[in-house]
C-alpha cells in the first residue's frame, strides 16, 4: 500500500456503513455528537451510549440544557463513561462558549473554525475534527488509535496526529475519488472512510496491535 486511496478502494468492499446513519456517527449533525466526542475520551462507544440515552430520556442534550447543569449534577448522569467529574466540567465549559460566542448550535455549525475548539478545555486536535466532521458536517478527516494501529500493521508509522492526518489526505487522488463516491461532499467521504477503519479494526486488535490486515491489501 502507497496511499490512502488504497486502503479506501479496499475497505469500501468490506465494510459496510448502515445507511441509517450516512456520516457513520449516529445522530450526525446534532448537538449529540459534540457530547459524544467528549464523553467518548478514554472510554468505551457501549458506556458512552448509555449516557447518551440517559441524557436523552431527560431530554438534556441541547446546548442550553447543558450549559445550566451544575457540576455535580452532570457528573452523576455521566459516571458510567469515567472521568466523569472532569468531561462534566468540560461539556458545561464547552456548551456555555458555544452559547456566548455563537448564539446557538445551529450558528455554531456553521461558522466555527478549528482554532475555536482547541481553544477549548477538553478539545484536542481528534476530538476538534471529530466535531467539525460529524456535528458540523464539515470537511474534517478524523484520525485515532484504530488509524495508527492500522497503519502500523502496514509498516508506517507517524509521529504526530498531523503527519498522520497529511498522509491520508495527501493520497486522496481526486479522480479516483470521485469514481468511487461520485459527487458525494467532500466531507462525508472523510466521515466514512474514518467509520470503515474503526469498523474494520474493531474486534480485530489485541495487545495494542492488528491480527489481520484488510482483504486484497498487502504491505508493499
Amino acid at each position: 500500500m502507497r496511499a490512502s486511496i488504497e486502503l479506501l478502494e479496499a475497505l469500501k468492499k468490506c465494510v459496510k456503513i448502515d445507511e441509517k446513519n450516512p456520516w457513520w456517527w449516529p445522530n450526525s449533525g446534532t448537538f449529540e455528537v459534540i457530547v459524544g466526542a467528549i464523553l467518548t475520551q478514554r472510554s468505551s462507544w457501549q458506556r458512552v451510549q448509555e449516557v447518551l440515552e440517559r441524557l436523552q430520556n431527560i431530554k438534556a442534550l441541547h446546548v442550553d440544557t447543558m450549559a445550566a447543569f451544575s457540576k455535580d449534577e452532570l457528573s452523576q448522569i455521566l459516571k458510567p463513561c469515567g472521568f466523569y467529574a472532569q468531561k462534566a466540567d468540560k461539556l458545561i465549559r464547552l456548551s456555555q462558549n458555544i452559547k456566548e460566542d455563537f448564539g446557538d448550535f445551529e450558528t455554531f455549525k456553521t461558522s466555527v473554525d478549528r482554532q475555536w475548539l482547541l481553544r477549548q478545555k477538553g478539545v484536542g486536535p481528534e476530538s476538534a475534527d471529530a466535531i467539525l466532521c460529524y456535528a458540523c458536517q464539515r470537511e474534517a478527516m478524523v484520525v485515532d488509535r484504530y488509524t495508527a494501529i492500522l497503519l502500523n500493521y502496514y509498516g508506517f508509522e507517524f509521529e504526530t496526529y498531523e503527519e498522520l492526518q497529511s498522509w491520508f489526505l495527501d493520497g486522496l487522488d481526486e479522480k479516483k475519488l470521485r469514481q468511487i463516491y461520485g459527487d458525494m461532499p467532500r466531507g462525508q467521504v472523510y466521515a466514512r472512510f474514518h467509520g470503515k477503519i474503526v469498523e474494520f479494526c474493531k474486534g480485530r486488535i489485541k495487545k495494542g496491535e492488528l491480527t489481520q490486515g484488510v482483504p486484497g491489501l498487502s504491505p508493499d
